[in-house]
């Protein structure tokens, strides 16, 4: 696809593995500096071997403070890709505080803290800029043992549509992706058995679930991502 990001900064959250590594590589690919963030130091250290211009980023986006410190001198961004994200499964039941406040704080919380930061820093400098949420069918679309995910995804996407009118007036557009189950790493965990993964499949056109180049695609067959 003939897409250029020459002369943009892009700044990707869980960019060490599946979506978010894959979508880092692509912008770098288009021409963008990109700026990896992620809680795994290995995770960054194979993606600046792979690509050395991205530059890393180690920090649990679970933490406010550290995440604060971590990005206070990030410097100007165009684009900001918000695709960190956690799932645990459990049944209804079976959820438990420390994981609905830990998935809270990474899938919720951590996009709300980083746009406030990058954009911000858009509205300053007047020259707008783009914002992606990663979220998910699963934002409307109940399934078993997935009571916390689906909640924090479904709280993403009013998160996009208020961030989207606020800051809408300064050239800032704000949109979300929503894809069905893709195979990423997190994603065979919870749908490799052949026999769950039935009757989802059986509902998606193509009969089968995404692959990650599908969603990075999806970023790139939009104007949505291109920065201002």
């Amino acid at each position: 696809m003939d897409i250029s990001f020459a002369g943009k900064r892009a700044l990707v959250t869980g960019a060490g593995k599946g979506i978010g590594r894959a979508t880092a590589l692509a912008l770098a690919r288009c021409g963008a500096k990109v700026v990896a963030v992620t809680r795994t130091q290995a995770d960054l250290d194979s993606l600046t071997q792979e690509c050395p211009s991205i530059i890393p980023v180690c920090v649990d986006l679970s933490h406010w403070e550290a995440t604060a410190a971590a990005l206070q001198d990030i410097g100007p961004v165009d684009l900001l890709v918000n695709n960190a994200a956690q799932s645990k499964l459990q049944p209804f039941l079976d959820v438990t505080p420390d994981e609905f406040d830990t998935s809270v704080r990474v899938n919720v919380k951590a996009v709300l803290q980083v746009s406030q930061i990058v954009a911000r820093g858009m509205k300053s400098r007047g020259s707008g800029g783009s914002i992606v949420n990663v979220s998910s069918q699963a934002s409307v679309c109940a399934l078993p043992d997935h009571t916390v995910y689906c909640a924090t995804k479904a709280a993403l996407d009013m998160l996009t549509k208020v961030m989207a009118l606020e800051l809408g007036p300064h050239q800032i557009r704000v949109n979300s992706v929503n894809p069905t189950v893709v195979m990423t790493e997190m994603g065979r965990m919870g749908w490799s058995n052949p026999e769950k993964a039935k009757t989802m499949i059986s509902r998606i056109p193509l009969g089968r679930f995404a692959e990650v180049e599908d969603v990075v695609n999806s970023f790139f067959s939009c104007s949505v991502i291109k920065a201002a």
